[in-house]
């Protein structure tokens, strides 16, 4: 259904008049909490990238890797385009959407114009977000883990628990955003 929202005022809300979903929220905490969460996403997966991310110890042998070890343990032969899909769909997306999205709102939050392409650029965002499977890895490894939990001891470095914050932060992100109110304070741009 197609709708015509104003610009509302502080505390109100425009809500679908067929399925009820709220379309607009008319709070400009939104913008604060979209940028916070963006900034937190990209350092926890930052630092989730060159840290301690898994060890498993069996018969005094043990072995400790980062995330990106992990994607590189696959690297070899007809893995490495899987292994590419995988390390993009976790990390690069991840990353890319939350550099679009900071790039297309920061300018606005600092109270200036919107930067040039920031319209694009929030589109490439909207866009990349359903490509964004950090969360469907951290499910993945999970399940992966309990079974190897019997064979071996497995030790969860700071960048494991980097990781699933991230997750996190991205679901409250995906929930938190206003896109109406984004794209209305875009419509500016020049």
């Amino acid at each position: 259904m197609l709708h015509d929202v104003p610009d509302l005022p502080q505390g109100r809300r425009a809500y679908c008049l067929r399925c009820n979903h709220m379309l607009v929220s008319g709070r400009h905490t939104s913008l604060d909490r979209t940028l916070a969460t963006g900034f937190a996403i990209a350092i926890l997966i930052v630092f989730a990238l060159f840290f301690p991310f898994l060890s498993i110890e069996e018969l005094g042998f043990s072995n400790t890797t980062t995330l990106l070890g992990v994607a590189a343990a696959f690297l070899d032969g007809w893995l490495i385009p899987l292994t590419l899909a995988v390390t993009a769909s976790i990390v690069a997306i991840p990353l890319i959407r939350v550099a679009l999205l900071i790039y297309a709102l920061f300018p606005i939050w600092r109270g200036r114009p919107p930067a040039p392409h920031a319209a694009r650029a929030f589109r490439w965002s909207e866009a990349l977000r359903p490509w964004s499977m950090a969360e469907i890895f951290v499910l993945g490894a999970a399940v992966a883990l309990v079974k190897v939990a019997d064979l071996a001891t497995i030790g969860f470095g700071p960048a494991f628990w980097a990781f699933c914050a991230a997750v996190f932060i991205i679901a409250f992100e995906r929930q938190i955003t206003d896109a109406a109110s984004i794209w209305s304070m875009l419509d500016n741009e020049p």
